[in-house]
């Protein structure tokens, strides 16, 4: 008898997927995102050198931003954006993690966007 798997298992097989086809590089690093139950985590890595260039959370954000709703994720994508501007950094692969994307993740996605990320 299969098997069941359960959510978490189905998000890796999700995110498995996806890393075989986005790569960060350079010129265009890749903005990873993470969500738990408490907080948004965001950050813009380069595969090729293995490093993490900026990285933005709810923990780090101010009281009043640091919700774990849409308007706490979008300000965790305006700040990695103006973090990023100030190490020159203006395009971007976007890199969902294997979540779908919807409500808090897109909230990420749209800050940046207003921060002036291109992707």
């Amino acid at each position: 008898m299969a098997s069941k798997i359960n959510r978490a298992e189905a998000r890796q097989g999700r995110k498995i997927r996806i890393r075989k086809k986005i790569r960060g590089t350079e010129e265009r690093p890749r903005l990873v995102v993470f969500r738990s139950n408490l907080h948004i985590y965001a950050q813009i890595v380069d595969d090729a050198a293995g490093k993490t260039l900026v990285a933005a959370s709810t923990l780090v954000l101010k009281e009043s931003a640091a919700h774990p709703n849409k308007e706490g994720a979008q300000a965790v994508g305006k700040e990695i954006a103006r973090l990023a501007k100030e190490k020159n950094i203006n395009r971007v692969v976007f890199d969902r993690n294997g979540y779908i994307y919807h409500g808090r993740i897109k909230a990420v996605a749209e800050g940046a966007r207003e921060g002036g990320l291109e992707f």
